[in-house]
């Protein structure tokens, strides 16, 4: 983030102190008329006229065509990430935005303009009629972290895996490519745009600083102190800008360093990765780097627009209702943790209009963060019923009744029939309104494996995922799962080495090796099994019941089944008590049916009836949870009556 970016805090109770009218009367920004316009990428809204309107829509059009171009000539492969709907608010006059600002202790923050992402949507917003204060810079710096998804590589050939998997850009250059394009200035009566220009207060550090080691910059990460202590955080901040700058520059380094990020997307070390590419070590580019700062001379550099960019002359403006205002003026505010806030905007729009859709969408969306998820799921069902042809209607409606499933444990306790019909029912909905949103993939492929059912199919679901959002890891671990139930344990070796390899998260890469470690269970018990047949034939064409696993055993009732990403917990009750068995993952476990009354598969959830089963397990020495009995290895289940 921008070192300038002040830190959001929640503190209601101070800001209605500050504001009070504000706070009274939350319908107030609604009394001017407000404009609503779209360009190509972004929905625009503002109480400014309708000229300054349509000129932050084509400033921010060409700052996303510039940035296109030369992201280009960086990266051998396509960075952009654009799955996110950006809403723009162009304030008339700072007094008008001022209520409208991330809070800062309290009060609301010294900004010209902000940029905020919430992973579904974003929102820009900035006052048109502005005093001595630029938002661009800013806004432009934090539109660079969405473009890249947060600054990561994408390597993604064919096969719906990404090989290698991706790997987050170094914070310098994520860092030094915000603040390289945050100059952006448009030039030429608007057919051209300008990059690159000198950031005086960078470069009047750097004169008087003693640099950051090449090799220390070039390792610092978002835990380092170069980027979380002020102080350090400003000399890393203007050196990343100055190396990218001097590497960007016209008739420099553009092209080595185009190889050495390549280099980085394919799993190279670092350090090779940069003698490689720049055919020399780091002391011979950080003296470089020192004669190019010495100098004090940052050329800057030109775009041309070769098409028109922004609106289409069909498209004209519309008036917002007062309803519509307040939907968005509080979707905006509790996104920027200001949830009272929101909530009171939000409250008023409904009171106006109880079935506008965009009001129940933002609220069932904050209820959904907030864990309330049957009042999300009403709300998500009435923009529904009321025309809303928003993706993320249909997707979270189908998202909060999974969610009504998980217990305190996070287990998924149930997916009834009529649930799983609801669900599917909504994401075909969400799938056909936006073809590009990987989650509505995610949840299809995870109903088909909560419920062990087309599991092929499933597999092409979670790749076409995959293929959207190449840098989720999340995406890739569930791969392994479907892969895993399928019993594919090659492939699912295969793509669990892959996150074990490169997992950016530690949650990510425990949940790989343990994947791994259950892999080589699994073969070592299967090739013991098959060994033994060979060795006695005799015995193995027909173990009885019981004679098949070894370990401690329970004989007892199946009760249920809990399922959650991470495993599966079997409740087995006995006459003198219940026993629990926990797996880290469902396909690790080998299930036997000594009868046919049993089905092939089965759906996580209560078992009614209870199933008579003999369950073969490990003890757990050092258990999960202290309500677990052990880790199971197989499930045989028996007729009621053998004994």
């Amino acid at each position: 983030m921008r070192r300038h970016i002040v830190t959001f805090a929640f503190a209601f109770a101070l800001f209605v102190a500050v504001w009070p009218s504000f706070a009274a009367r939350p319908g107030s920004a609604a009394k001017d008329v407000w404009l609503k316009a779209q360009s190509t990428r972004f929905t625009l809204i503002g109480d400014a006229s309708e000229k300054e309107i349509r000129n932050v829509g084509m400033r921010l059009e060409q700052f996303r065509e510039a940035f296109s171009q030369i992201s280009s000539q960086i990266f051998s492969h396509s960075v952009i990430d654009s799955s996110v709907p950006i809403t723009v608010v162009v304030f008339k006059n700072d007094s008008e935005y001022r209520p409208f600002k991330p809070l800062h202790q309290g009060k609301p923050a010294d900004v010209s303009g902000h940029f905020q992402s919430s992973g579904d949507v974003a929102y820009i917003a900035l006052a048109a009629g502005r005093g001595g204060g630029n938002p661009y810079a800013v806004i432009f710096h934090e539109y660079v972290h969405a473009l890249t998804s947060g600054g990561a590589i994408r390597a993604t050939p064919g096969g719906g895996l990404p090989t290698p998997l991706p790997t987050p850009l170094p914070t310098w250059i994520s860092e030094g490519l915000a603040e390289y394009f945050s100059s952006f200035e448009v030039s030429g009566g608007g057919k051209n745009g300008r990059l690159g220009a000198a950031i005086a207060s960078h470069a009047r550090l750097l004169g008087a600083s003693q640099l950051i080691p090449l090799e220390t910059l070039l390792a610092v990460d978002q835990t380092s102190p170069f980027y979380v202590e002020t102080d350090k955080k400003s000399l890393f901040y203007a050196e990343s800008w100055a190396l990218t700058h001097y590497l960007l520059r016209p008739g420099g380094r553009r092209l080595q360093f185009r190889q050495f990020i390549s280099a980085l997307a394919q799993g190279k070390p670092a350090d090779l990765s940069f003698r490689q590419a720049f055919q020399t070590g780091y002391a011979a580019i950080e003296q470089e780097l020192r004669n190019y700062i010495a100098l004090g001379r940052y050329p800057t550099e030109d775009v041309t627009f070769g098409r028109q960019l922004g609106f289409k002359e069909e498209m004209k403006t519309v008036a917002l209702s007062e309803a519509e205002v307040q939907a968005y003026l509080g979707d905006m505010l509790w996104r920027i943790h200001r949830s009272v806030d929101g909530e009171a905007f939000l409250n008023r729009a409904l009171s106006l209009d109880p079935g506008l859709a965009l009001a129940h969408l933002s609220l069932g969306t904050l209820r959904l963060r907030q864990n309330r998820y049957a009042e999300a799921r009403r709300h998500f069902r009435r923009a529904i019923e009321a025309g809303s042809q928003d993706y993320l209607a249909h997707y979270y409606y189908a998202l909060a009744i999974h969610r009504e499933q998980v217990d305190e444990s996070q287990y998924v306790s149930d997916l009834p029939e009529e649930s799983v019909r609801e669900m599917r029912a909504a994401l075909r909905l969400a799938r056909q309104l936006n073809p590009d949103f990987a989650d509505t993939y995610k949840l299809l492929a995870f109903i088909n494996l909560v419920r062990g059912e087309d599991l092929d199919e499933a597999i092409e679901l979670i790749n076409r995922a995959i293929s959207l959002a190449p840098n989720r890891e999340d995406l890739v671990y569930l791969l392994a799962q479907i892969q895993l139930r399928r019993k594919d344990y090659t492939a699912a070796r295969r793509t669990a080495l892959s996150l074990a390899g490169g997992a950016a998260k530690s949650d990510v890469l425990e949940r790989a090796n343990s994947m791994l470690e259950n892999i080589a269970e699994i073969e070592g018990r299967l090739a013991q099994t098959k060994a033994e047949g060979e060795a006695n034939p005799a015995q193995s064409s027909a173990p009885l019941p019981g004679q098949r696993f070894k370990g401690d055993q329970v004989r007892g009732l199946l009760t249920r089944i809990d399922c959650d990403d991470a495993g599966v917990t079997l409740t087995v009750k006995t006459e003198s008590r219940s026993f629990k068995f926990r797996t880290t993952q469902s396909s690790q476990l080998i299930l036997v049916r000594y009868t046919p009354d049993v089905p092939t598969s089965m759906i996580c959830g209560p078992i009614n009836p209870a199933k008579p089963v003999i369950v073969t397990y490990h003890g757990a020495a050092q258990p999960r949870a202290a309500d677990v009995d052990g880790e199971p290895i197989g499930v045989e289940f028996v007729k009621p009556d053998w004994k």
